[in-house]
């Protein structure tokens, strides 16, 4: 992230380019920025969007080594691809609005009617331009690696346009007032997306309506397919995987499972705790598996009786207090 992407040899630094991708940064050398920005959001809203889960994306953080829980066509890949996709259109479509990329600007204007009480304009994000360069680099590896089984490439590829198409879904219409004493008698609107946590909620949404499938012949071409038969046909939103995910309730490293077991896994997971009154997926019945919970007590620092002082700064003291903590046994 600290490197300037001024200089076509800079793309030699990131190893893991495939020769399409190599290709696209020499001549689109600015947009690396924006594909930085996407790996590092992806990273961090993935695993914010998993926080009160069993597997919490964890392992996204050895990208782009992946381990057996992101390798095999489990459904946790599958959002993971689905929002790595999302992530880089996002980055890409804003940094056109914002400025930062020269060969694009705004999106163009949308060619429905405007309603009476507002007008066209502003700058919006220019998803067309996202999807185009998006697309081309983070399927790019799909399509030109020899690893990974051709059902395991069509599995990625499918959940990369799942991503985009949710994203593409979300474009909303966004407005600014204008009128005398903020009567908003005029407003201006464009196009924009949302927060890309917002995307990853959603795609969380088809995590957990994910569809198992088959990569199966189907007339002169394979196709995935889901593997029960009574299941409707996949659409193009869906994510898709192929096998089954471990319950990450214990350690098995060959399966990608790094459990929930204790705070002796807190380099490795998150912090093993739960929440002893949530009936949710943080809650410790779930998240323990079953197991049952510790319990201790831990002190904690804070900012307390905080005073503002004109002009223009806060003092706080700070303050502890002890606080109950519940580990999974």
């Amino acid at each position: 992230s600290g490197v300037a992407w001024n200089e076509s040899h800079h793309c030699r630094l990131l190893a893991e380019l495939v020769p399409d991708q190599f290709q696209m940064c020499r001549r689109n050398l600015e947009v690396m920025h924006s594909i930085v920005r996407a790996a590092r959001q992806t990273k961090s809203v993935c695993q914010k969007t998993f926080a009160d889960m069993r597997w919490n994306c964890s392992s996204v953080q050895r990208a782009p080594s992946f381990g057996p829980d992101l390798l095999k066509g489990t459904r946790e890949s599958a959002f993971v691809y689905a929002l790595a996709a999302a992530a880089v259109t996002h980055s890409i479509a804003q940094a056109c609005t914002s400025g930062e990329l020269p060969l694009c600007s705004c999106g163009s204007i949308p060619s429905e009617v405007p309603g009476p009480d507002f007008r066209w304009g502003g700058c919006g994000d220019n998803l067309r331009y996202g999807l185009q360069l998006g697309a081309a680099f983070a399927d790019s590896p799909l399509k030109s690696s020899k690893l990974g089984t051709q059902a395991l490439k069509a599995m990625n590829l499918h959940n990369n346009a799942a991503g985009r198409q949710v994203l593409s879904d979300s474009l909303d219409t966004k407005c600014k007032c204008h009128g005398v004493s903020g009567s908003c008698s005029v407003k201006t609107c464009w196009k924009g997306l949302p927060d890309l946590d917002e995307i990853a909620s959603d795609l969380k949404s088809k995590y957990l309506a994910a569809i198992k499938v088959t990569h199966r012949l189907i007339g002169s071409r394979k196709q995935l397919i889901p593997k029960e038969m009574d299941v409707r046909p996949v659409k193009e939103t869906d994510l898709v995987y192929l096998i089954s995910s471990p319950d990450y309730c214990t350690l098995n490293l060959h399966l990608g499972s790094l459990g929930t077991q204790d705070s002796s896994y807190l380099c490795l997971r998150w912090d093993g705790q739960c929440n002893k009154t949530s009936l949710g997926s943080d809650g410790c019945n779930l998240m323990c598996c079953g197991r049952g919970y510790n319990t201790y007590t831990e002190e904690v620092v804070e900012r307390c009786h905080c005073k503002y002082h004109w002009c223009c700064y806060v003092v706080c003291k700070k303050c502890q207090r002890k606080v109950e903590r519940y580990v999974c046994k």
